[in-house]
């Protein structure tokens, strides 16, 4: 009865510590999962956070800075070009100060827009003056 009892309490015994080994497992799963990389944009969750850049240094225009580099880097064959093949066109003020919005967090916020690769900062302060100034068509 004895040797009985024994072997019973030794299978507890066996049974417990897997049981105790999952629990650590999973914890330990969990926890590496919920404490991942993630690719959150500082600008996106606090506007403003990011370096300022002085737009009055930068006196960006429609005609001569904006619809160029639009032309050259978004509307592209394949992208926003009349084909629409991006679900926009970018071909005048109209258009391109219409999806300013958009343009603005794909292109200076998130830097996800340009498909070919983000801009440069240049390029980038370019836009942001320009939008920040109303958008203006000048």
């Amino acid at each position: 009865m004895d040797s009985s009892r024994s072997t019973q309490q030794l299978i507890i015994n066996c049974m417990l510590r897997i049981n105790r080994s999952r629990i650590y497992i999973s914890l330990f799963i969990a926890v590496a999962f919920t404490q991942g990389c993630y690719y959150d944009k500082e600008e996106l969750l606090y506007p403003g956070s990011s370096t300022p850049v002085d737009c009055t240094t930068i006196n960006a225009k429609f005609a001569a800075d904006v619809l160029p580099l639009i032309s050259s880097k978004c509307a592209t064959s394949g992208c926003h070009d009349a084909t629409a093949s991006g679900g926009l066109i970018f071909q005048n003020h109209a258009q391109i100060s219409g999806a300013k919005d958009r343009i603005n967090t794909r292109a200076v916020v998130e830097k996800t827009m340009p498909a070919a690769g983000p801009l440069q900062p240049s390029e980038i302060n370019i836009i942001r003056c320009w939008i920040e100034s109303g958008a203006p068509n000048n």
